[in-house]
């Protein structure tokens, strides 16, 4: 897939029903997944599971695979999944010394796998210019319900509690120069309103994807982190504005003063359309 993902839809790892319906779903990826959404006697089944949807996966099917594992079952994990299929791995409970760890076993399977880090506790929080950091992460994530949960926040409707983390994430990825982050699931599954004003607020925020628990999710989410016409047109107005001025002063149309960052911004709504 030559797009950045918008829409990850997660899939549980012991419902092989679901894994084989989950391409079909309309997301840009799936993450198959080993921690929440199984058991811990349903694990060894899981693993046997996902590593037969794995292998099913045609050369022309274009949704990326993740496989999401077990903090403290890396080990267990990762032999049970890596194979040619699979895009990479999303490590949750993020932490440099666990990224190293994961880094330390795929290069020892000869593995490209790439990572994405969920960021999800404290000191990952603390530490997320060294998640971000780490090698093969290439986008960060975060997991909202731990990390409140051990911050001590009582998040409201809107999440506005956790506006401070989200924003220490998205400053790590534009440190490291990292593709934007992920935003969390909703899991107010019979609240439509507020998947489409909580989505709009991770893109304000500086997200450029988000995780979904549902396929029912996803029309909303695409939507939300694809740009409109409008914003395409005003995008390509910039840049004709800025290459006429030959990098002096430039104004739109509308009298909107063009800097050097306007143009930036304009250069990533251009790329996410593409």
């Amino acid at each position: 897939m030559s797009r950045i993902p918008r829409s990850y839809l997660y899939v549980p790892g012991d419902q092989p029903d679901k894994l084989a319906k989950a391409a079909r779903s309309g997301a840009d990826a799936l993450i198959l997944d080993l921690e929440d959404a199984v058991s811990r006697a349903g694990k060894p089944l899981a693993r046997d599971a996902v590593r037969a949807s794995l292998d099913t996966v045609s050369d022309s099917d274009d949704v990326e695979r993740w496989v999401r594992i077990n903090a403290d079952s890396v080990t267990d994990d990762l032999p049970a999944v890596v194979m040619p299929a699979l895009t990479g791995v999303v490590v949750p409970k993020a932490e440099p010394e666990l990224l190293a760890q994961v880094d330390r076993w795929l290069g020892a399977a000869g593995s490209g796998a790439r990572v994405i880090a969920i960021i999800e506790s404290a000191r990952g929080l603390a530490l997320a210019t060294q998640v971000a950091s780490a090698p093969r992460v290439i986008r960060l994530g975060v997991g909202e319900a731990d990390l409140a949960a051990e911050l001590g926040l009582i998040p409201d409707r809107e999440r506005t509690e956790m506006a401070w983390a989200r924003g220490q994430i998205v400053l790590a990825s534009a440190v490291v120069g990292l593709t934007r982050p992920i935003g969390p699931v909703l899991t107010d599954l019979g609240d439509p309103d507020l998947l489409v004003a909580s989505t709009r607020a991770l893109a304000r925020q500086g997200f450029r994807a988000r995780t979904a628990l549902t396929p029912r999710q996803l029309p909303v989410i695409n939507e939300t982190f694809t740009p409109s016409d409008a914003e395409v047109a005003d995008a390509t107005a910039v840049l004709q504005a800025w290459e006429a001025a030959s990098g002096g002063v430039a104004v739109t149309a509308g009298g909107a003063f063009i800097d050097a960052a306007v143009v930036r911004s304009a250069q990533d709504v251009l790329s996410r359309a593409r």
